[in-house]
């Protein structure tokens, strides 16, 4: 008796190994894909663990729910301490207000004093240099915003500052410059100056 295949048989049985072989390659990865989810599940629960201080069982299902309850005590205690800050905060003043407020006083009370003690005066001095430019030198009392006043004032007359210098000591702040753009005399820019030494 003679056995003969035929080409379709041949192919169904290759085509039924390729099949199985796919779907065993098929289920592999998608074990070892389900392996390493696991494994990270479990790690992430050790962690978590390790983070609640009372754990009554250790099934995934009771770490989970300590975890809960203690994070919803967490919470309730973090709202008891905002609570406990907002009534402190309405008995006394903000730190940094407090201190700022100290250290401006401090520094207006000073300042003029020490300046006095070294015999310093507010002085303006204006000289030409040329047609268009003016070198001033000013002492004044050194306080908070001053410098900023003194140099919006001597912009607002349209001149324009080159080679300034500025420096404190003994509670006195003198501003030496060389300011372009001169249109008024000299006596108006020193009156000008005097005058915003005088409001600061």
């Amino acid at each position: 008796m003679e056995f003969s295949y035929g080409s379709s048989d041949v192919d169904n049985d290759y085509e039924n190994d390729n099949a199985n072989n796919n779907d065993s390659r098929f289920k592999s990865k998608n074990l070892d894909a389900e392996r390493r989810r696991r494994a990270k599940l479990n790690d992430r629960l050790l962690q978590l663990r390790a983070l609640v201080p009372i754990i009554t069982n250790m099934t995934k299902a009771y770490i989970i729910k300590d975890a809960i309850t203690y994070i919803e005590e967490l919470d309730s205690h973090v709202s008891e301490l905002k609570d406990e800050l907002l009534e402190l905060g309405d008995s006394f003043p903000p730190r940094e207000e407090t201190k700022s407020a100290n250290i401006d006083v401090v520094k207006n009370i000073i300042a003029p004093k020490e300046m006095k003690c070294y015999g310093i005066e507010p002085e303006v001095k204006v000289s030409p240099i040329d047609d268009n430019k003016v070198w001033i030198k000013v002492v004044y009392e050194k306080k908070m915003g001053g410098f900023t006043k003194l140099v919006e004032a001597i912009t607002r007359l349209g001149l324009e500052f080159n080679d300034t210098n500025f420096t404190t000591s003994n509670g006195a702040a003198v501003i030496s410059s060389c300011l372009e753009g001169m249109k008024n005399n000299v006596e108006e820019t020193e009156e000008v100056i005097m005058s915003v030494l005088s409001n600061i």
